[in-house]
């Protein structure tokens, strides 16, 4: 995302419209937003052309403006209607939102932060998937205590379609429930290729605000094969402090951002940002380093969503299944990363036009 562009839809926010108690960004009042040599353009669409509140709207827009960005020179536009809602993709018109969860290296974390996400946006009252594309190495199932269950296949439309296992009111999919949970996953390109396609084709999935897909580490065919089937939301980043975990990270973003992908970068979560022992609270002990999270952060023009440490009681509710078992430490901690995350897939969804699914060459 264009970083002062986000900056100044973030600020926009605090504007509300007072039929509604809302923010003008939440209703999607600002739109066609363009920044261009210091000259803030942009569309504010009113529910009507008698509206009462335009002067008082754009007064209090310009003192927020003014305020922060003093030396941005605005140019409105009021169009006298709200705006229609983007045409839903055709495909997939109960999913709102597909947000895959990325990491350059395995072993950050990525599953864990994956499963978070998932908890915590469930918990605030949003519907929710979790899709473990992490063909390779699929441990969703394990830490939902779900390894010994299979997804039922009903028939659909004439043909046999799976239905997602539903934990505690989350929609899982995930390889590891379909194999052996012993069996080595040995695929090449096109047999990986047909897998993620009937993830998401040959599957039921409920209505979803969001769809949390957690990927494979690095950059290779299940990234390819998704982002030229449905239209990815954006990317959660996820590395550990490490400087070799960030060089990684880097890589992997970059992959989303080529010109002919334009996936946007969300934010970024360091996971293993310090060891705090549960006998020593408050004590944290930077084993892997300091920093890297941020600086990819920066890197990718987004913001660091959260920093999460090594605690032993995590660790073991994953390993025993009892992903929703985490102590309010953790509960609290991603209640925090959520807001922070939906917020910067609302002013996304705001400033750019929904992703296109990218062609095949």
């Amino acid at each position: 995302m264009n970083q002062l562009v986000q900056e100044i839809v973030e600020k926009l926010q605090v504007v509300i419209e007072p039929d509604s108690g809302r923010s003008i960004v939440q209703l999607r009042m600002i739109r066609d937003i363009r920044l261009e040599n210091g000259q803030f353009h942009f569309k504010i669409y009113l529910p009507s052309a008698s509206y009462k509140h335009k002067d008082s709207l754009y007064a209090e827009i310009h003192e927020v403006l003014g305020k922060f960005f003093p030396d941005l020179e605005l140019h409105a536009h009021f169009v006298n209607q709200l705006p229609m809602t983007d045409a839903p993709n055709t495909n997939f018109p109960n999913i709102s939102n597909f947000i895959a969860v990325g990491s350059g290296k395995g072993g950050v974390g990525k599953s864990s932060i994956s499963a978070f996400l998932a908890i915590a946006l469930k918990t605030a009252g949003y519907k929710v998937g979790l899709l473990d594309a992490d063909l390779y190495g699929p441990s969703i199932p394990t830490m939902f205590g779900i390894r010994d269950l299979k997804p039922k296949v009903l028939e659909s439309d004439g043909k046999h379609k799976m239905q997602p296992i539903d934990v505690n009111g989350i929609s899982i999919i995930s390889l590891g429930n379909i194999i052996d949970p012993e069996q080595a996953v040995v695929l090449r390109g096109p047999r990986l290729a047909a897998i993620i396609k009937q993830f998401f084709f040959d599957t039921l999935w409920p209505e979803l605000d969001y769809l949390i897909i957690d990927l494979p580490p690095g950059t290779g065919d299940v990234q390819l094969t998704l982002v030229q089937t449905i239209p990815l939301t954006g990317v959660v980043m996820v590395t550990t402090p490490q400087e070799i975990a960030y060089i990684d990270a880097v890589k992997a973003a970059n992959m989303f951002t080529l010109d002919q992908i334009k996936v946007p970068i969300l934010g970024v979560i360091e996971n293993m940002s310090w060891f705090e022992p549960d006998d020593m609270p408050g004590k944290k002990y930077f084993i892997f380093g300091e920093g890297a999270g941020q600086r990819l952060a920066e890197k990718t023009h987004s913001s660091l969503l959260g920093q999460i440490p090594i605690k032993q009681g995590m660790r073991q509710s994953f390993d025993i299944g009892q992903a929703f078992q985490l102590d309010s430490y953790y509960s609290e901690l991603f209640k925090t990363i959520i807001l922070k995350l939906k917020e910067k897939i609302d002013i996304r969804n705001l400033i750019y036009a929904p992703s296109q699914v990218v062609q095949a060459n």
